[in-house]
């Protein structure tokens, strides 16, 4: 029987090209790596074994860059508000210590603990808790997300937090936390205006926030600061929403949600005439630039976690960690 010629022929796969195919497949599949649909799927952020070592990866480029005041050494693992607050603290330190850090002592986090939601999109983001040898018993509390595949995890946000402060985090079946869209109803505040409503309430007060220590003690301690005898203080905040300082949401088991967010504010002193501004830090004259006569503006970044309740009630501000990133004297 004559071969029907009016069909084309397939071309013959080569045997190793097949093996080959299967092999890389079976390997994506082993590293937990999803490529396929996986900016539409709702998949894991990370498998444990994936946190455990970008939580071991940061914490070893962290302490080389402590140790050197180079803050090239941890750039790449570092982002948003942390990665502002640990590059000027590098930097204030290398100015005064260009040799290095005379004080240095390695940080070490132990008993670590994930939890890594399943979401779709980018970023993929998990949060690490862990014991340091630094911060009394405080709790380290540090946000890891990624951009991409191929992308290192960085550390976005980072706080301390008193050990058994955090709520309940509600999973599925697979140990999995749910991530809260940064425009979800149904809690007191979206996680998206949360930085916003922050910056308002330090300025104005108001009830959105339960009283605290950073809140209605805060609010007070400015108050008391802002007059002084030959010295105005002004404080202004700026809500951060965007891109690297986009808040990040954990569903509660209560419903509500734990939100990581950030601002920027700004503290300008200024000495009434025949006085002067009070005496700055070496670390603070670091990262100063102009002549510092009769006004210093200095800015800093503060990234705090917030348990924001479902439906109405009032949002707890749990920790903030802050730090200056420049000043300006005139």
């Amino acid at each position: 029987m004559s071969r029907d010629r009016s069909r084309p022929r397939r071309p013959r796969l080569d045997r190793r090209v097949l093996i080959a195919a299967s092999l890389t497949a079976l390997s994506l599949t082993a590293s937990g790596c999803v490529v396929v649909h996986g900016e539409r799927e709702v998949l894991p952020s990370a498998t444990r074994a994936e946190a455990a070592k970008a939580l071991t990866a940061f914490t070893t480029a962290y302490n080389k860059a402590d140790k050197a005041y180079d803050s090239s050494l941890d750039a790449a693992h570092v982002t948003g508000a942390l990665g502002d607050i640990d590059a000027a603290r590098l930097k204030a330190g290398h100015t005064t210590n260009p040799a290095g850090n005379p004080a240095y002592s390695p940080l070490k986090l132990t008993a670590a603990t994930f939890t890594i939601p399943k979401k779709a999109g980018w970023p993929r983001w998990f949060v690490a808790e862990a014991r340091g040898n630094k911060g009394g018993s405080l709790r380290w509390l540090l946000v890891f997300t990624r951009d991409g595949l191929g992308r290192p995890w960085q550390v976005a946000y980072l706080t301390l937090v008193k050990p058994g402060s955090l709520p309940p985090i509600k999973t599925d079946g697979d140990g999995r936390a749910e991530a809260v869209p940064a425009n979800s109803t149904g809690l007191a505040v979206a996680p998206e205006d949360l930085s916003k409503d922050y910056a308002t309430y330090l300025k104005g007060g108001g009830k959105t926030f339960a009283d605290g220590p950073h809140t209605s003690e805060w609010r007070a301690a400015r108050a008391k600061n802002a007059k002084k005898p030959g010295l105005a203080t002004q404080f202004i905040d700026q809500p951060l929403t965007e891109g690297d300082y986009a808040p990040l949401a954990l569903r509660t088991q209560d419903g509500g949600a734990l939100v990581f967010f950030a601002h920027r504010r700004f503290q300008k002193m200024t000495a009434a005439p025949n006085s002067s501004i009070p005496a700055q830090n070496a670390a603070v004259r670091a990262l100063t630039t102009g002549e510092v006569k009769q006004s210093l503006t200095m800015q800093f970044m503060s990234n705090e976690v917030a348990l924001v309740p479902a439906g109405d009630g009032q949002v707890t501000i749990l920790s903030r960690l802050e730090g200056m990133t420049s000043a300006e004297g005139s």
